[in-house]
Order: structure tokens, then sequence, then C-alpha cells
């Protein structure tokens, strides 16, 4: 109980910030431009409202139905469709009344404003706790390549010396270069110390994700037994704690991935294992093995990470950058959404709060806020009606044609868009029970 509490807490306090400043992306415009903005809404007032109070001609206030928010602007087709409004003649203070321009920029503010709310959080982020990067000195071991990044030329222990001519500040961002940023070439330094260039070739990061290895190079770590389940395969061979695995079936083994491909690899339902034992090697077999593993857990020894501080021109310089690349791979990652596998991945609010830590963690609260606030402008400047890039679609074609679209076609366009919407987050969410249900 305490863990959903403290993970929903950090939920609503984050999207209640962006929401709010997402709205008053699109109220400060409005007011700007003297348009009436009839509400200003915290969540959704279906049936009624937590608060509200009106000040001057607008209605601020805090609905119970914490889907987003929305500010209510005179004379425009929205959420509310509100059409005995649009029925009367338009008035000079309403939406539909403003110069095209104008309406567009009260459309365009609320996703500007997530937008650079994400920079300025990852360059305050930056500025008061830096980073924290695992450089090449700490891949004591190298990296394991998976099966796809093995058959493409990378082998156990290499270390990633630049990606296309850029050094990496942090090792593990090969990963997202691979996956996500469509690399030409990697350079690495083998453990005999000899360098290699490494080919991608196109198409590579659609490989990983249809294999599911969107880590393709892990930290290498020895194959050291930490724990022996008991009555296993393992145990009945004398396997013991502290052991080392050397090779499997005669196949050298320098680390716990190639341990584990190995040992997918095998034909039959018994190995031969040889180990290292206090500075001695013995070999044991290992029979009746079962779902493909050992009954043994491996000893982690997880490479030591690196803090690194900015100061104050570096943290913008920095927290630009990072938000760039977080904007680029989100947007590069969204068209996996359109496949089989990409769509099961879909989540809702239980995969939004899976984002937050379990104990309370300004640090990593920010860099989740940052994240969802960089997600929600280019979700919501898509072109979907209902959506702020849906509005944004309609305005474009009246400032090229000079036309107006009917209002019907806008009328229905918004419950289409409302629809599909709704839709999404019936799925988005019903992927999360069911993954919830079966674990």
């Amino acid at each position: 109980m305490e863990l959903f509490l403290i993970k929903g807490g950090q939920l609503i306090l984050s999207l209640s910030l962006l929401i709010v400043l997402h709205e008053l992306g699109h109220f400060i415009p409005a007011k700007l431009f003297k348009t009436r903005v009839e509400k200003f809404y915290l969540f959704f007032d279906v049936k009624f409202s937590l608060f509200k109070k009106k000040i001057g001609e607008t209605v601020y206030g805090i609905g119970w139905l914490p889907l987003g928010g929305y500010v209510k602007i005179s004379g425009m087709i929205d959420e509310s469709m509100d059409t005995e409004q649009m029925a009367l003649p338009p008035q000079p203070w309403e939406f539909r009344a403003k110069p095209t321009w104008q309406r567009l920029i009260i459309m365009l503010g609320g996703v500007t404003v997530n937008l650079v709310l994400g920079f300025l959080i990852y360059m305050m982020v930056m500025f008061v706790w830096g980073r924290t990067v695992i450089t090449n000195d700490a891949l004591v071991h190298g990296l394991s390549p998976s099966i796809q990044a093995q058959a493409i030329g990378f082998v156990e222990g290499d270390k990633v010396l630049n990606v296309d001519g850029i050094v990496l500040e942090d090792a593990m961002d090969v990963n997202k270069w691979l996956f996500l940023r469509g690399a030409n070439a990697v350079e690495v330094q083998r453990t005999n110390g000899e360098k290699a260039a490494i080919r991608i070739p196109e198409g590579f990061g659609k490989q990983l994700f249809a294999s599911g290895e969107m880590f393709p190079l892990i930290p290498s770590m020895p194959a050291i037994i930490e724990r022996v389940v008991a009555g296993s395969s393992a145990d009945m061979a004398g396997i013991l704690p502290g052991d080392r695995i050397l090779s499997i079936n005669g196949l050298e083994v320098s680390s716990i991935l190639e341990a584990q491909q190995a040992i997918k690899q095998r034909e039959g339902d018994e190995i031969a294992v040889q180990l290292s034992r206090n500075g001695t090697s013995q070999n044991v077999l290992v029979s009746a093995l079962q779902d493909n593993a050992m009954g043994v857990n491996f000893e982690i020894l997880r490479p030591t990470a690196k803090a690194v501080s900015y100061g104050a021109a570096e943290s913008i310089k920095q927290g630009f950058a990072y938000g760039y690349w977080t904007l680029y791979d989100y947007v590069a990652q969204f068209k996996f959404i359109f496949t089989k596998k990409g769509a099961s991945q879909l989540g809702g609010f239980g995969t939004i709060a899976s984002l937050f830590p379990s104990k309370w963690d300004w640090r990593v609260f920010w860099e989740r806020t940052a994240l969802i606030s960089i997600i929600l402008a280019f979700m919501n400047v898509l072109p979907i009606p209902a959506l702020d890039g849906g509005h944004v679609v309609f305005l474009t074609y009246e400032m090229l044609t000079g036309r107006k679209p009917h209002q019907k076609v806008l009328e229905y366009a918004q419950m289409i868009g409302l629809f599909l919407l709704l839709a999404l987050f019936v799925y988005a969410n019903g992927n999360d029970l069911y993954r919830f249900l079966t674990g």
C-alpha cells in the first residue's frame, strides 16, 4: 500500500504540474488576445467539481476525474461540444472571431510550454545534480553482446571508443545509438588492445525490436555463482557458490550472458561445465535441466557509475542536448507502436507510475517529469482531432486556403477524435490491467 501511495503521489503531483502549465500555455495567449476563457480546470469536472471559484469572467476549478485538464475558450469547438454557443453570431471576444494567426498561437501554446518546460527541467537537473555515467574505465570486463549484436561483429569484452566519430560520455548510450538513432559505424577496442570498426546494417534497430534485444550491449560480468537452488540440476552436479564457469560443452565462457546463451543453445538435456574453484579447474556434468536453467543465480558485479558535475553554462548545454535526444528517441520509437508487438506494450497510468521510484527521490522525480512533459508535447501535436495538433491542422488549412472549415466538419472531427482517444485510453490501461493480473 505504501509503495502504491508513493508512486501514485509522485504521478499525481507530476501530472498536476504539467497539466496546469500546459493549460496556462493556452490561457495566457488567449487573454493577451482578449479572448474570453470561461473555465480553467485541473482534471475533468464531469457532473461536479471538487473545487471551483469564479474570478472575473473565468471559473477556476479542480475536477474529480484525473484524466487531464482543460480551458474552455468561448467560440471554440472543444471537449465541451458547446454547439448552442456556436449557433449564435460570432462575438468579438470569441476564439472564432480572432485572426487565424492568433488562434494558431493559442492552440500551440500548451505544446510549446510542455516542450520548453522539459528542456528547462533537464537543465536544472544538470546544474543541481549533474549526471551519473558509466565510462569505459568502469567496464573492467568490457561489454557482452546479444545474439543480434554478435551477428554484426561485436564480441565479448569490446569497449566502445566512438559511434559515428562521437565519443560517448556514457558508454551505455551505445544502445540508444544502435536501437533508435540509426548509427552507421561503431569503433571498438578488443580485449587484446586492437581496434575494430563495426558497420551497422540499415534497419538494425527494427531487428533489435523484433528480437526483444533493446539493450544489445550490456556490461560484461564473470559467470560467478552466487546461489545454488537446493535440489536443482546444479546442486545435484556439485556446483557451489563462488564457482566461476569457464566453459560449457567446450565453448569458452567469459560472462553471465555467454553462459546463459550457451545453455540455451545446448543439444540434449545435459551439459559439460568447466569450473574454476579456489584457483583449480574442475569438470562437472549437469543433467536434467529444466526450462533452460541449471538452477543457479549469478553474482551481479555492476560497474561503478561516475558522477559528473556541471557549471551553469555547461548545464544549459548538457540539459538542452539531453532534452533533444530524449525527444528524438521517443519520436524514433513511436513507429513501433504501429506493430503488433509495439501495440501490446502500450501502457496507461500504471506504466507511467512505474517510471517513478518506490522511494521519494527529487532528482528522479524531476527527470521523470521532464520526460513526461516532452512526451505530452509530442503526443499533443499529433494531427488527431480533439488534440491540439488536430486543431492546428484545420487552422493551417484555413491559412493556406483562406477558407474556414465548415462548423459541422469541426464538430464531427472533434467527436471522432474524442472517440479515438477514449478507445486508446481504455486499450492502454487495459494492457496495464492485463499485465498486472498475469504477472
